[in-house]
């Protein structure tokens, strides 16, 4: 091989790694961000604390991405219910945050007698819901829709039969409506019930099976 051709060669394989050092320095800089949306069992015994399920996933994914837990206790997807996700600072919060995948799982709370009067409501508060986060969101953010976990007794005024026979209908329909996709959280964790200490919260090995759940589909 002549001089020129090495030399051009060198320039060629330089140039490369160039590119290969900046798209990597890059993506160290600009992890994917996740934000998690729900209610207790999201906001777990903490929104920073390390044994929530979005925390837990945050270790399951590793540093290539950034979990942030926006869940807030007692709160409801529909906008006329007792005590609305709507109302409340995270609701902001998500919007500023601009995630690059959005995970909501609510619900829970809306099969409550005095919520689920609403329930033909539920279905386009959920789509002005994510279409509302969406604005904030890069045109290629992913957004997913979960099926809650199981209910394993009726507690708290949350009924399993609502969410299970009508609620789960509904949200494949928005999930189909707004190009979003699915997760079942309802299938891993239905052979659980002893991690359901009041039948509607999982505890910390329960909250890493969703956080499992999740991430899976989030890769």
């Amino acid at each position: 091989m002549n001089t020129k051709k090495t030399t051009k060669m060198k320039k060629i394989l330089l140039s490369l790694l160039m590119l290969t050092f900046i798209a990597l320095h890059v993506h160290a800089q600009s992890p994917i961000k996740v934000a998690c949306v729900g209610n207790s069992i999201t906001q777990g015994p903490g929104r920073n604390h390390p044994d929530s399920w979005p925390l837990l996933m945050q270790e399951v994914l590793g540093d290539d991405y950034l979990v942030k837990n926006f869940g807030v206790s007692g709160r409801t997807l529909l906008k006329n219910g007792d005590y609305p996700y709507w109302n409340e600072p995270q609701f902001q919060e998500v919007q500023d945050f601009a995630a690059d995948i959005l995970v909501i799982k609510l619900g829970t709370n809306d099969s409550k007698p005095q919520n689920w009067k609403y329930k033909d409501e539920f279905v386009q508060d959920y789509i002005d819901l994510i279409n509302v986060f969406r604005e904030n969101m890069p045109d290629d953010g992913e957004v997913y829709v979960c099926i809650p976990v199981p209910v394993f007794k009726d507690n708290f005024g949350i009924t399993e039969s609502v969410m299970v026979d009508e609620m789960r209908p509904m949200l494949k329909e928005i999930a189909k409506a707004t190009n979003a996709k699915m997760i079942n959280l309802y299938k891993p964790l239905k052979k659980h019930g002893d991690l359901f200490a009041d039948g509607v919260h999982p505890n910390k090995e329960g909250n890493l099976l969703m956080a499992e759940a999740v991430a899976k589909k989030i890769k």
